[in-house]
């Protein structure tokens, strides 16, 4: 099953980090469609610091840029993603507008 790996930044805020916290103990119905909608089988964030990593296990069909244009039409996501933003901030290697990042895989233990 293949996987993206991503990160993002939050702001250095103690109280914006604990509320965008809150926000994904349960996510929105609708935001939770679009995911599984997308093909992507799981997804799990992880925290340290200001630094979120993301892992995406998703199905053979899933595209990133096919998941970006659905979310472009479907109001209720971008709400959300409009709510979000107001947590996070871009990383320096990231492009204009770019907020997640791909990152690169550099060791497996399973091909050693």
């Amino acid at each position: 099953m293949p996987r993206h790996c991503l990160t993002l930044d939050l702001k250095n805020d103690e109280n914006a980090i604990s509320e965008y916290k809150r926000y994904h103990v349960k996510i929105w119905p609708e935001v939770k469609k679009s995911l599984l909608d997308a093909g992507i089988v799981d997804m799990e964030i992880y925290l340290t610091g200001t630094r979120l990593f993301m892992i995406m296990e998703v199905d053979d069909q899933f595209s990133l840029s096919a998941k970006a244009a659905a979310d472009a039409s479907n109001a209720k996501v971008q709400e959300w993603e409009r709510l979000m933003e107001q947590f996070q901030q871009e990383l320096p290697q990231s492009n204009p507008g770019q907020k997640w990042v791909a990152m690169e895989k550099i060791f497996s233990l399973a091909a050693q």
